[in-house]
């Protein structure tokens, strides 16, 4: 196997990460008014994930950078084609995390409540747009000989990457609900069952055609695979979440996200960005790929740095393991209410 291939199949894996990790934490942002009746819920629902949220992020950093380490040129098609919607990404990040830690700054319902759809939007936006593009980068853009992209913004919202965006956004919600039904107590867990029940249909329906038009417009047959691991995972997601058990229910969407993952770089691979003007103005891993020598110092620094980043993040989850309820908030707990706290996790 060359370095070019081990770079894309680690970009992949970084990419998996990231989404299943984010994932979630995007679903909680997105049904925070619909778990959270109270300003005592809502605090409990953005604790679940005030420990985790912003350590999750760094899986986009690190597959961003080693996309434009490894395969430069992929990066500056990708970057420069989808400027927009990763503009409206980034922004929409950034607009989340100062909202975390923001709407606990003053205590006014009127400034937690703008706050508050600031989270909504900042979660849902990303959970969208993700979806749009990367089914965009599995079908193929317009690009020239010199791989500049040759579109415009209306050219990425065809049905095929709208529909990946809507698998996408009901994915991440039904595993943001998952989530929050294994990490907290009381109302808040009763409320995020009861939505991951619809939310699991809503995933089956628009991830399962997603994921079948994906395997019909590819020659791979391999993909079928994941493809039928994702609808199965799916499936025993919505009947454990009836059940209660909640921790396996987590597992599944999390074998999910992977598997559609998997699909997608599956049904790239060796592409890395087709061309639809004509397919030998696509770049691959080959055409798109640093030097020899630069792809090795990376898988040395890959090999020395990721089981510490690994170790760590889970050693975090280890540690903020258990469930969080009304009484893990000190103003509902009998406790004089603060002004200036964040809404970091009790501890």
């Amino acid at each position: 196997m060359e370095l070019t291939d081990i770079w894309f199949l680690l970009i992949a894996v970084l990419w998996t990460g990231y989404f299943v990790l984010d994932g979630f934490d995007f679903g909680v942002g997105m049904l925070l008014p619909a778990v959270g009746r109270t300003e005592t819920d809502r605090r409990v629902a953005i604790n679940t994930i005030g420990p985790v949220w912003d350590g999750n992020e760094v899986w986009l950093l690190v597959a961003g950078g080693a996309t434009f380490a490894a395969f430069p040129e992929w990066y500056a098609s990708l970057f420069s084609g989808f400027y927009l919607p990763l503009l409206l990404i980034l922004v929409a990040l950034i607009v989340r995390g100062v909202a975390f830690e923001f709407r606990g700054k003053i205590d006014s319902p009127r400034w937690r409540r703008n706050w508050d759809r600031a989270i909504v939007v900042g979660s849902a936006l990303p959970a969208l747009l993700w979806g749009v593009a990367f089914a965009n980068v599995v079908q193929g853009v317009p690009l020239d000989a010199d791989h500049e992209f040759t579109g415009t913004v209306l050219t990425l919202l065809n049905p095929y990457a709208l529909l990946g965006g809507l698998a996408t956004l009901s994915l991440f919600a039904l595993h943001g609900a998952v989530f929050l039904a294994l990490k907290t107590t009381g109302d808040v867990r009763v409320r995020a069952a009861g939505l991951a029940r619809g939310l699991g249909v809503a995933a089956i329906v628009t991830g399962g055609g997603f994921l079948v038009w994906t395997f019909l417009a590819h020659d791979r047959l391999w993909t079928a695979v994941p493809v039928l691991v994702a609808a199965g995972a799916l499936i025993g997601t919505v009947v454990l979440n009836a059940r209660g058990r909640e921790g396996w229910a987590f597992l599944l969407t999390a074998t999910a996200i992977v598997a559609v993952t998997v699909t997608l770089f599956g049904a790239l691979y060796p592409e890395v960005l087709p061309s639809t003007t004509d397919p030998a103005f696509g770049l691959n891993t080959t055409n798109a790929a640093s030097t020899p020598y630069t792809l090795t110092i990376m898988t040395w620094v890959a090999v020395v740095f990721t089981p510490v980043v690994v170790a760590y993040q889970a050693w975090t989850f280890w540690v903020f393991r258990r469930r969080l309820g009304a009484a893990d908030i000190p103003a509902a707990a009998g406790l004089p209410a603060r002004t200036d706290r964040t809404d970091e996790p009790v501890r």
